[in-house]
């Protein structure tokens, strides 16, 4: 008992300090994306036309659904509550586009494609890119962004969601869905950049400049999302561990209780015999 609690200590311990690792990646990433809606902020309220191939909405026919999970686990029921709200948003898919909509979920993680790979719509079909798990590189994420960009651009996909575990702390974890592709004004925050904004000489002209920065918001957004995981993942494990080293003390607590009380037991036996045997005498 004493070793079980010496090991779910150290791996807590382990999680822990990913955790922290990925909470700092997070912290780092945010200056560069605030920096990438700043300057799309200031196209959109500036008095210029542009446009994307990313921002072109069409008819719903072939969604993309990312959804990532883990490769390992003992972390709790992590994957499971991804998995259920991925089964409901399925649900969601084929009431508001009809039953004929093709779904391709992108699973990010061995545990979560396990998952998905039970799901037996005929028009929901599971895709994992090699190299591509939860605890991917840069160069990994730069490269399955862009794959998700081709089969958008190329049509084979019309709309693209992104499922994850957003992180807000060690003990909170909320799970979110939001759309990636096409990139909505919605997206960016625009009365929050305001403020920030300043009449501005575009040079190269507003159009170069958006079509460049968009995949870069996009990239940005899909880093961010990854790293999420990475922490909400952890954040998990370390939950799961401190839950079963509470319950193997809870247990070693009652074990020793119930061995006290037989040891109490015995003594009283002996007792009795003793004190039996010298009445006789």
């Amino acid at each position: 008992m004493a070793s079980s609690e010496k090991i779910t200590g150290a791996m807590k311990m382990i999680s822990s300090a990913k955790m922290h690792r990925a909470e700092g990646d997070l912290r780092r990433l945010l200056p560069f994306r605030r920096q990438i809606e700043t300057i799309i902020g200031n196209l959109l309220t500036a008095d210029a036309e542009f446009s994307s191939p990313l921002t072109e909405a069409r008819e719903v026919s072939a969604i993309g659904l990312v959804v990532l999970g883990s490769d390992d686990g003992l972390c709790g029921a992590y994957n499971i509550n991804i998995f259920k709200e991925l089964l409901v948003r399925l649900r969601g898919y084929r009431e508001k586009y009809g039953d004929s909509v093709k779904v391709t979920v992108f699973a990010v993680g061995k545990k979560m494609a396990k998952a998905v790979a039970k799901i037996t719509d005929a028009n929901t079909s599971l895709v994992t890119i090699d190299g591509v798990d939860s605890k991917s590189t840069a160069e990994d994420v730069k490269r399955f962004t862009r794959e998700i960009e081709s089969r958008y651009l190329a049509g084979s996909l019309d709309l693209v969601e992104l499922h994850y575990m957003n992180f807000q702390s060690v003990s909170r974890q909320r799970l979110r869905t939001e759309q990636f592709l096409p990139v909505v004004p919605e997206t960016f925050n625009t009365e929050g950049v305001k403020a920030l904004c300043r009449p501005c000489i575009f040079e190269p002209d507003a159009q170069t400049i958006f079509v460049s920065v968009l995949p870069m918001f996009l990239l940005a957004v899909m880093q961010e999302v990854f790293t999420e995981n990475r922490a909400s993942e952890q954040a998990a494990r370390i939950m799961a561990m401190q839950s079963a080293n509470d319950n193997a003390k809870k247990l070693l607590e009652q074990l020793q209780l119930e061995y006290n009380k037989l040891r109490q037991q015995s003594i009283t036996t002996e007792l009795l015999d003793i004190i039996g045997g010298q009445v006789r005498d």
